[in-house]
């Protein structure tokens, strides 16, 4: 990692920010593009890297980010494209289109707003890696969560064909797909967990299958991370090909 730039979105805490200290502490630079400006900055400030502030719903902030990361550091190695939130609504009774427009928003239209901005970068170093934080809701159903089961099914869609369509480039896309990891995120689900007795994954494993992602040869791959079972790419049955 000595020397490497590292662009990581929602990287002022959670699995972003033990990424981000996990590389650092490895010598990359990291540039932690989030909206929390105080977390950001303070955790930019004791790796000494860079926060930008970036709203991953919007292109130009992407874009920018980017930019600030190759100005400062003189490219981009890898973009770790992290940034999430649960969705918090149904598509029945309780739907609102405000609140699913905001998570499909982030946690899908952010990953493809972060590939658009970080390719052209990724290109002038003549390769590079992306990883995409989707979820183990991705690989199986999600009844508690429809639509945040929808929007990193997506995602993990969107690593599968990009991953062999720049592999020739040298640039490498994959999926970090995590069970439910001790962050922010589980929200109200934590108290539920915790009475059922459902493991919480701990950060560090996934940051562990973070490393092994940047590590291994693979493009397109979604890596699948739970408790109790070593991390790898999740086997994706053969789709039924014409007679």
């Amino acid at each position: 990692m000595e020397g490497r730039v590292a662009l990581i979105t929602g990287g002022s805490k959670g699995i972003g920010a033990a990424v981000a200290r996990r590389l650092a502490g490895e010598g990359a630079h990291v540039v932690l593009a989030d909206i929390d400006e105080d977390r950001g900055g303070a955790l930019a400030k004791e790796l000494d890297g860079m926060f930008v502030r970036c709203d991953v719903r919007e292109p130009a902030d992407s874009e920018a980010a980017v930019a600030a990361a190759a100005e400062r550091f003189g490219g981009l190695d890898i973009a770790f494209l992290n940034a999430g939130i649960a969705s918090g609504c149904g598509v029945d009774a309780d739907f609102d289109v405000e609140t699913y427009r905001r998570a499909m928003a982030i946690n899908l239209d952010g990953v493809v707003y972060g590939v658009h901005a970080a390719l052209p970068a990724l290109r002038a170093r003549g390769g590079g890696q992306i990883i995409a934080t989707a979820s183990m809701a991705a690989l199986t159903a999600t009844p508690f969560d429809p639509i945040y089961g929808a929007n990193k099914a997506a995602v993990v869609g969107l690593v599968r064909a990009l991953g062999p369509a720049h592999l020739e480039e040298g640039i490498r896309v994959n999926a970090l797909c995590p069970s439910f990891a001790d962050t922010d995120i589980l929200g109200p689900m934590r108290g539920r967990l915790e009475e059922t007795g459902f493991p919480i994954l701990d950060v560090s494993d996934v940051v562990e299958t973070f490393m092994a992602i940047l590590a291994a040869d693979t493009a397109g791959d979604a890596w699948f991370v739970v408790p109790g079972r070593e991390s790898g790419p999740f086997t994706f049955r053969g789709v039924p090909g014409p007679r």
